[in-house]
C-alpha cells in the first residue's frame, strides 16, 4: 500500500539494498507540491506537481496520472496542472493516485480583481525570462543594436527610462501597441539579431500588450520586494534516459504574498549532459550522472539536485565499515548514486598519504616499517594524533593561511613588515588559538604594521571595495566581485548587498609611523561608500543579514564579530571546506572560493555536519582534521571499481594529487638529505616556511608556488605540465641534490649491498619496497655497470622522476 507525504522528500531519496522491478508501486510514496496554495487575484494562477517515490529509490512525475477533485468547484477550476481562481473563499483539492489521496488546502482572495500590469513585477521579469537583459544581449555593457538594458535587471528605473523616454516613439507605440518595436523585435516580425524570443499569444506577449494598452505607465510607488524563491519538487532520481519531471516555482514577497512564477523564471542546469531543462520547467534525463537544476527570478537563484540512472539499473549495495559520521554521510550519497566505494588503502599508502597531508613530508624508512609492524588495530588513529603534535603540521597550515592572507612584501608592505605578519600568524596557529578568535583579531586590528603585525592585512590591499571582496572570498568562499557593477547573475547578491558590505571597510585610516617603513592603521571614523547606480552613501549591512547599530564602534570590529558569530552561516562551512579540500584533493564545494547557488556542494549534508561539529569543537582545528583523517573515506584506495570509475566529485575513492611545489621540494631535500637556503631563513629551513610570497626559486616557480598576489585559490597550481617534467629530467635540482647528499655513497660505505641499497631507495622515495619484477630489472641494470655508486645514483634519479613519487596517492 502507498504511504504518502506532502511537501517533503528530504528523507525519501533513499536506495534500498536490493532494487525492485521498475514501476512496482507497492510501498511507494507520493508527494504533491506546493503543500498549500494561496491565490490573491484574478490572474494569480498556481501550478502543481505530483511526484511518486518508487521502492527502488527512483522518482516519477505523476502529475498527469493523479485524479483531481475539488471540494467546491465554484471556487476554482483546473486547467492541466494549473489552478485558476473563480471566487473568494477556501476549499480543498484532493489528489488521488492508485488508492491514496492527498488533500491540499486552497485559499482565494480578490478572485474578481484584475490588478494593473506592474512594470517592476510583471514586465521586468519577462526581460530576464527571454534573455533580453543577459550579458550576450541588451544587458551587455554597451547594449546590443543600439538598445541597452541593465544586466539581469539591476536598474528597473533606468530600464523604464530607456524603453519609454530615451527614444520617444521608437521603442513603444501607445497608439498601436502591437506595432511597438518592443513587440515586433522579440516576436521576429521585423529583423531581430536575437531571433524569436516571445511567441504571439503566449502569456508574456499578452502582458506586454496589456502594459502598452494601459499607457506603459511606471509603478506609482514602491513595489513589494521578492524575499524568497522556492522550486518544487526539491529533487528527483530519474530512471533512465527520457524520463522527465515538471518543475513549479513560487516567489514570496515582502508584503506576505506569494506568486507562482514558473512561467517567468529562467531555468538552467549545471550538467545538461545528465539532465536538461527547458524554459517551461521540464527536466529531461539524459546520461547517468548528477545535475543541479536551477530557477532564476528577480535577484534569486535556487536549485534542486537531480540524479539520472541507467534505465532499471540493478545495484546491490555492499555494506562497508563506517569509522565516523563522515563515512555515514558520504555513503548515504553514494547509495543514492548507486556507487560502491573503493576498498581501504594499504598501510604503506596510508602512511605516505597522511605524512604528506599533515606534515608535508614522507615517512622515513624506520617510521614506515615501525608503523607497518604495529599490530594495534587503532594504529592509524595513533599515527594521526602523533603527526598533529609535530611542528611540521603548524608549518603547513601557516603556509596555507599565508596564501589566504596574501603575506608578501610589496611597495605597500616592507619585507620586515611581511616577516612580522608571518610570525604573528605562526604564533596564532602554533598556540592553537581558535580560528574565529584569530580572524576577529585580524579584521579588527589597529596600530603599527611593525608593532601590531596583523594590520598588514589592511596595508597589503588599501582599496575598500577590494578589501570587502577579499574578506568575502577568504572567509565566506564567495566571489562577490560581480555585484559591484550589477546584480550577481548566478547568486543572490545584489549591488545593494555588495556596497552595504563594503561600507564596513570604508573608514580605515592610514598614516606614516616613525619608521618610514611602518604604517599606522586606525579607525578614521569617517568615509562612506557610494552606490554605483544611485550615487548615494550606503549604510553598512551584513552580507545577507541586517543593518547593525554602529554607534561609537569601529565598523570592522562589528563586521568581524558577525562574521564569526552564529548569525553568519558561511564562515564555518567555508573553513571546513578548505580543510576538506586539503586532505581530499577537492572541496565539497569546488573551487573552494567559489561558493554560490549555481555551484552547489557535492554533499550538502556532509558540509553542514562538518561545519556544525567544527563550531561545537570551539573551532578546534585539530579535532576537525582528526575527524577527516580517521574516516574511511579519507583512507580509501585510489583504485576504482566499475561503479565508481567515473566518479570525480563524491569521494568514492581517493584522488591522485600532484605534490604542491613547496612540499615536493621539501620531500626531495628530505630524501636526498640536503639543505636549502631561502631569504630570511637559516640553512636547512623548509620551503613551506618561506614567509614572503615574493621569495622563490626556479623550482618553486616551475611547480606553481603561489605568489600571493591575490586571494584566489587558483594561485596554487598543482597541474602537471611539460616544463615540470623537463626540469626534473634535465634540470640541476635532482642531479645536484643526489650528488650533494651522497646518500648512495654513504649506504655503500656502511657495507650495504646493491640489493639493500635499492630496497632503501624505494622505501625513501615511494614508501614501499620494490616488487620482484622491479627488483630483478633494477639489479640487472646495476650489475652491468662497474661503478655501482653511479648506477645506484641513476636508480635514485629515476625514482625521483617517477609519477609514483611526484604524486600523493
Amino acid at each position: 500500500m502507498f504511504r504518502f507525504i506532502v511537501g517533503s522528500i528530504v528523507t525519501c531519496l533513499f536506495v534500498a539494498p536490493g532494487m525492485a522491478a521498475a514501476h512496482d508501486n507497492s510501498g511507494a510514496k507520493l508527494a504533491v507540491y506546493p503543500p498549500v496554495i494561496n491565490l490573491g487575484n484574478a490572474v494569480d494562477s498556481n501550478t502543481f506537481v505530483a511526484q511518486a517515490f518508487m521502492p527502488d529509490g527512483t522518482t516519477r512525475d505523476v502529475t498527469q496520472q493523479v485524479a483531481l477533485a475539488v471540494r467546491d468547484p465554484s471556487f476554482l477550476r483546473i486547467d492541466g496542472n494549473k489552478i485558476i481562481p473563480l471566487a473568494d473563499g477556501q476549499t480543498e483539492i484532493s489528489f488521488t493516485f492508485e488508492d491514496q489521496k492527498i488533500v491540499v488546502p486552497v485559499s482565494i482572495a480578490q478572485a474578481t480583481v484584475t490588478p494593473p500590469v506592474s512594470f517592476n513585477l510583471d514586465v521586468m521579469p519577462i526581460f530576464m525570462k527571454t534573455g533580453c537583459n543577459s550579458g550576450s544581449c541588451h544587458g551587455a555593457a554597451r547594449g546590443k543594436d543600439g538598445f541597452r538594458l541593465s544586466l539581469f535587471g539591476f536598474d528597473p528605473a533606468g530600464d523604464y527610462f530607456r524603453l519609454t523616454r530615451e527614444m520617444i516613439g521608437r521603442r513603444i507605440s501607445l497608439a498601436i501597441p502591437e506595432s511597438s518595436m518592443l513587440i515586433e523585435k522579440p516576436t521576429a516580425k521585423v529583423s531581430h539579431t536575437g531571433g524569436d524570443r516571445i511567441k504571439v499569444d503566449d502569456p508574456n506577449y499578452h502582458t506586454l500588450i496589456q502594459w502598452l494598452h494601459s499607457g506603459a505607465v511606471a509603478d506609482p510607488g514602491p513595489t513589494p520586494a521578492v524575499t524568497g524563491l522556492e522550486i518544487f519538487p526539491p529533487g528527483g532520481v530519474l530512471n533512465g534516459e527520457g524520463e522527465s519531471q515538471r518543475l513549479s516555482v513560487r516567489a514570496t514577497y515582502a508584503d506576505g504574498t506569494d506568486r507562482d512564477v514558473t512561467s517567468l523564471a529562467y531555468f538552467l542546469t549545471s550538467n545538461d549532459n545528465s539532465a536538461s531543462v527547458d524554459q517551461a520547467g521540464l527536466v529531461t534525463a539524459k546520461n547517468r550522472g548528477e545535475a543541479f537544476v536551477m530557477a532564476r527570478f528577480n535577484t534569486f537563484t535556487v536549485g534542486v539536485p537531480f540524479i539520472v540512472l541507467p534505465k532499471d539499473f540493478q545495484f546491490q549495495w555492499t555494506d562497508v565499515k563506517e569509522n565516523n559520521y563522515v563515512d555515514t554521510l558520504v555513503h548515504q550519497k553514494l547509495r543514492k548514486l548507486r556507487i560502491q566505494p573503493s576498498d581501504v588503502c594499504s598501510d604503506a599508502d596510508f602512511a605516505r598519504r597522511v605524512f604528506l597531508d599533515i606534515c608535508g613530508l614522507v615517512p622515513t624508512a624506520t617510521e614506515l616499517t615501525t608503523f607497518q609492524a604495529d599490530a594495534d588495530p587503532d594504529k592509524r588513529a595513533k599515527l594521526i594524533n602523533q603527526l598533529l603534535t609535530r611542528p611540521e603540521f603548524v608549518e603547513v597550515w601557516v603556509m596555507k593561511w599565508s596564501e589566504l592572507l596574501t603575506i608578501r612584501s610589496s611597495q605597500q608592505v616592507s619585507y620586515k613588515a611581511a616577516l612580522l605578519y608571518y610570525n604573528w600568524l605562526q604564533q596564532q596557529i602554533a598556540s592553537n588559538v581558535r580560528i574565529d578568535e584569530m580572524v576577529k583579531r585580524l579584521l579588527g586590528s589597529t596600530g603599527g604594521t611593525f608593532t601590531s603585525p596583523a594590520t598588514n592585512y589592511y596595508q597589503n590591499e588599501q582599496d575598500s571595495l577590494k578589501v570587502a571582496e577579499n574578506v568575502a572570498q577568504v572567509f565566506f568562499g564567495m566571489r562577490i566581485q560581480c555585484a559591484q557593477c550589477h546584480n550577481h547573475p548566478f547568486d543572490r547578491w545584489t549591488m545593494d548587498d555588495y556596497y552595504g558590505f563594503a561600507a564596513f571597510f570604508s573608514q580605515i585610516g592610514r598614516k606614516p609611523g616613525q619608521d618610514p617603513r611602518e604604517t599606522i592603521v586606525f579607525n578614521s571614523g569617517g568615509g562612506e561608500v557610494q552606490h554605483l547606480v544611485t550615487k548615494q552613501s550606503v549604510a553598512p549591512k551584513f552580507l545577507g543579514g541586517i543593518q547593525p547599530d554602529l554607534a561609537g564602534r569601529d565598523r570592522r570590529e562589528v563586521a568581524a564579530e558577525w562574521l564569526v558569530g552564529p548569525e553568519n552561516p558561511y564562515f564555518s562551512k567555508n573553513l571546513v571546506n578548505i580543510v576538506w579540500a586539503h586532505f581530499m584533493g577537492r572541496g565539497i564545494v569546488e573551487p573552494v572560493d567559489d561558493v554560490r547557488v549555481s555551484n552547489p556542494p557535492a554533499n550538502q549534508e556532509l558540509l553542514d555536519q562538518l561545519s556544525k561539529n567544527f563550531v561545537e569543537y570551539g573551532y578546534d582545528f585539530k579535532r576537525l582534521v582528526v575527524d577527516i583523517c580517521n574516516s574511511r573515506t579519507y583512507q580509501l584506495s585510489t583504485q576504482t571499481n566499475p561503479s565508481n570509475a567515473d566518479d570525480v566529485r563524491n569521494f568514492s575513492h581517493a584522488s591522485i594529487r600532484r605534490l604542491r611545489a613547496e612540499v615536493l621540494l621539501d620531500v626531495i631535500s628530505q630524501i636526498t638529505e640536503t639543505k636549502n637556503k631561502f631569504r630570511g631563513l637559516p640553512v636547512g629551513a623548509r620551503a613551506v616556511q618561506i614567509a614572503d610570497g615574493n621569495t622563490s626559486n626556479y623550482f618553486l616557480s616551475t611547480f606553481g608556488r603561489a605568489r600571493r598576489e591575490t586571494v584566489c585559490s587558483c594561485e596554487v597550481k598543482t597541474e602537471p605540465n611539460l616544463g615540470q617534467a623537463l626540469h626534473l629530467i634535465n634540470g640541476d635540482t635532482l642531479q645536484s641534490k643526489i650528488a650533494q647528499g651522497g646518500v648512495v655513497a654513504r649506504l655503500i660505505q656502511e657495507g650495504k649491498t646493491p640489493d639493500l641499497v635499492v630496497d632503501e631507495l624505494y622505501l625513501r622515495c615511494l614508501s614501499r619496497p620494490p616488487n620482484e619484477t622491479e627488483k630483478q630489472k633494477v639489479i640487472e641494470l646495476v650489475n652491468t655497470d662497474e661503478d655501482k655508486t653511479r648506477a645506484l645514483n641513476d636508480v635514485f634519479w629515476a625514482l625521483l622522476n617517477s609519477r609514483e613519487f611526484v604524486f600523493c596517492h
